[in-house]
């Protein structure tokens, strides 16, 4: 029978109890960059330290990063003594590797079934009430030992609530270095057209295959690059809410991000031309990221007001019945023009009110915070050196919803006090 969390919860308390979860990532971490092969056994470990809400969140069994990383899945399930198996995935990425996989496990003599979600009236899978309740109905309770994501984001979300739900663990297949979600603990999903983050599970393993990832469309890696690249604005929004709201904070979470966040910067140009490097480069830095938000409990280190915005768009794209973008997309356009916006504001005194009292206060020291953040330009051209799209009028959203949304987005998380929400409410 599949190793439950609860058993696994216990084993790592005898394992790790005299080790730290900051020097355990770490190590981790430089493992996962010290070369182009990736296989690693990471067991759990509590990282339950209060700075992020107290929460207990597992860490992997296994992260598997290189060529050839499908033909692990079945021995894991082998070793784990787990047979019947549920494998969750899209038209399109069941032929990027589902079926490859469905057809190794078998052979391997598992009993994997298939959930082919089905796509909204939109034309793509939405991770929506819909879409769970497919998932839901194909599992057999008391029968189905763990679960399968293959595909990227939504897919993840989608897999991961479920088997919150259900008790039941599941496995990371990615098929494109599109996001930072495949670790996450949380689910974003769309409930009754509002975007709601709810507690989920993050995945026991993880089985990256470069030969899959790199044959993921460009606009998929774009979006992931995009979606790293907005940890800019999402590290200078982390550490303003910590001073103006007492939001928490954690430096080991900043630092992993801003590692991962380089590491990208310093690849645009082979993740642009979709080599072994530039993806490799860039499948870690969305992991680490992932890790940085698992090591804190919530999501600060990688989402900030341009998360915000990306949010408000695809609710108000739903709205309409209009396809979704990427989210990586909107992110790295949504990271641009809170760039512009935040350097207006801050050096310039350019305000959409008033100036806001946090930046009468400490006016020097957010000065100095956002040195760090690219200017619009500067963002822009690394978009484009990505293969990505790099404007508003390239993504779509036109004028009336974005000036909307920078009006409205940061209600999405009244929680959050970001520099947006200050220079809204001035």
């Amino acid at each position: 029978m599949y190793v439950q969390h609860s058993e696994i919860k216990a084993n790592r308390k005898l394992l790790y109890v005299q080790l730290r979860y900051e020097i355990e990532t770490v190590f981790i971490l430089a493992a996962i960059s010290s070369g182009m092969g990736r296989n690693l056994l990471m067991s759990n470990v509590d990282v339950g330290t209060g700075t992020g809400g107290g929460t207990t969140s597992p860490f992997f069994e296994k992260l598997v990063l290189e060529a050839g990383a499908l033909k692990q899945v079945a021995p894991f399930f082998l070793e784990h003594g787990s047979r019947r198996l549920l494998l969750a995935a899209d038209a399109n990425t069941y032929e990027a590797a589902g079926r490859k996989l469905e057809q190794s496990m078998r052979e391997a003599g598992l009993e994997p079934s298939l959930c082919l979600l089905e796509p909204a009236e939109t034309g793509d899978v939405v991770a929506d009430e819909a879409a769970i309740v497919q998932l839901l109905l194909a599992i057999e309770p008391g029968m189905t030992e763990a679960l399968i994501a293959v595909g990227s984001g939504t897919i993840h979300d989608i897999v991961r609530f479920a088997g919150h739900k259900c008790g039941i663990p599941f496995i990371s297949v990615p098929t494109a270095p599109s996001v930072d979600g495949f670790t996450s603990a949380g689910a974003p999903l769309t409930i009754r057209g509002m975007k709601t983050t709810v507690p989920a599970v993050s995945p026991t393993a993880i089985f990256a295959d470069l030969d899959v990832l790199m044959r993921a469309p460009q606009r998929l890696v774009a979006a992931g690059f995009g979606d790293m690249l907005g940890k800019y604005t999402s590290l200078f929004d982390w550490k303003f809410s910590h001073l103006t709201g007492g939001e928490p904070y954690n430096e080991q979470a900043a630092e992993i991000t801003e590692r991962a966040l380089a590491s990208c910067v310093r690849h645009a140009r082979e993740i642009g031309g979709r080599t072994q490097e530039g993806i490799t480069a860039l499948m870690t830095a969305l992991i680490e990221s992932g890790i940085a938000m698992l090591l804190f409990g919530q999501s600060h280190p990688a989402s900030g007001a341009e998360h915000h915005l990306s949010h408000y768009w695809e609710m108000e794209y739903l709205r309409r019945g209009r396809r979704a973008l990427l989210h990586g997309a909107k992110v790295g356009v949504a990271c641009a023009e809170i760039s512009r916006l935040y350097h207006d504001a801050a050096e310039r005194g350019v305000f959409p009110g008033g100036e806001p009292e946090a930046l009468r206060r400490h006016g020097e020291l957010v000065r100095s915070w956002l040195a760090d953040v690219p200017s619009e330009a500067a963002i822009r051209e690394l978009l484009q050196l990505a293969g990505g799209p790099s404007s508003l009028a390239e993504l779509g959203i036109g004028d009336g919803l974005f000036a909307r949304s920078l009006r409205e987005a940061h209600r999405i998380r009244p929680n959050r006090h970001t520099f947006l929400r200050a220079l809204n409410e001035a």
